[in-house]
This record gives C-alpha cells, sequence and structure tokens, in this order.
C-alpha cells in the first residue's frame, strides 16, 4: 500500500474511544418495539441504527462524512461545491440514498462563546429545509474549531497546503459526525 493511501486511511477513519461491551442476547417480540437487538451491543434504539451522513456547510464548499452503518467508523467524502439550493439539495439527496443514510448530521457554527450568529443561524434554516425535503431526521452538531483541528491533522500528516484545502471541509465533517456519534453513545 502507499504511504499516500495509508494517510489517507489513517486521516478519514475515526473509531470511537468509547466502547460498550457486548450483553447478553435478550429475547423478545419486537415487531411493534421501538427497540431492536444487536448481539454485539445490547439494546438499541432503531433509529441508532444504519448510516449517518454529516455535512460541514461552508459558503463555496460542503465537506461531506458518512459513517458505517454500527456507528462506529466515520469516512470523510469528497466535497461539494455549493452554487446554489436546489443543487445542494440533489446532490445530498443522492448521497442519502447511495448511502441509505438515516439521518443527516449539520455543524452549527456557534461563535466561541456558544452564541449564535449569522452562519448559525443560515445553518438552522438549511437543516429545516433539509428536513422538509429529506423526510429523515435532521441534527444539528457544535463545529466550534472544527475547521482547525482538521487543518492540523492533515498538515500533520503530511498533506500540501493544496491537499490541505482540498480536503479540510469533509475532514470537518467526519470530525462533526465522530464527535456527534462520541456524544450520543453514552445516551
Amino acid at each position: 500500500m502507499r504511504a499516500r493511501q495509508v494517510r489517507s486511511l489513517i486521516l478519514t477513519e475515526f473509531k470511537l474511544h468509547s466502547y460498550t461491551p457486548p450483553r447478553p442476547f435478550r429475547r423478545k417480540n419486537l415487531s411493534n418495539s421501538k427497540i431492536s437487538t444487536n448481539s454485539a451491543h445490547g439494546l438499541v434504539h432503531k433509529e441508532r441504527a444504519g448510516r449517518l451522513l454529516a455535512l460541514d456547510l461552508g459558503e463555496k464548499r460542503v465537506g461531506v462524512a458518512v459513517s458505517d452503518a454500527m456507528r462506529m467508523t466515520v469516512r470523510a467524502l469528497p466535497t461539494l461545491h455549493r452554487t446554489n439550493w436546489k443543487e445542494l439539495l440533489r446532490a445530498v439527496a443522492e448521497l442519502v440514498r447511495r448511502f441509505d443514510a438515516k439521518a443527516v448530521v449539520i455543524g452549527l457554527p456557534l461563535n466561541l462563546d456558544g452564541t449564535e450568529g449569522n452562519a448559525a443561524k443560515e445553518a438552522r434554516k438549511i437543516a429545516g429545509k433539509f428536513g422538509l425535503s429529506l423526510k429523515i431526521a435532521i441534527y444539528l452538531q457544535d463545529e466550534r474549531l472544527t475547521t482547525r483541528e482538521a487543518e492540523e491533522s492533515l498538515r500533520a500528516a503530511g498533506y500540501s497546503d493544496s491537499e490541505v484545502h482540498e480536503q479540510v471541509d469533509s475532514q470537518s465533517a467526519a470530525i462533526i459526525l465522530r464527535d456527534f456519534l462520541a456524544r450520543n453513545a453514552s445516551e
């Protein structure tokens, strides 16, 4: 495997730090229940099963990441170039369909003090539009300092400035999704 591929694998696969040990398998009639059984992690709510898609919304580019079906790892996808709402919706709807995503996590760009500025209000507005158009759950996740973290990790892996510029948005989306999964793993 080439060094570039190894670097890419290292940066695009995030493992969650928390681990839930296996529990004994429970037999229960799940036909009308909101809970399904997963032998590796005990009882899991149905809405917690399946892939998640994450978006880091920018004015010109949208970073994209997807989780695996068990929501253990996150992988960055190619960045989308943002032109207008219809094109963005079409591209995101295609990604939801292709990966059979059960929900979309959108980065909420709060100010460092935790207040909402214009960018956060715009992200909420777009999240509402996605919710109406895609008919799946939409979640917002605090994305403070994710771009800086993504830039630092890409530079530490030896990427050039142009490569960092190309990949930083999707790496930020991967960090947003990783943080969302880690926050919700304990709930």
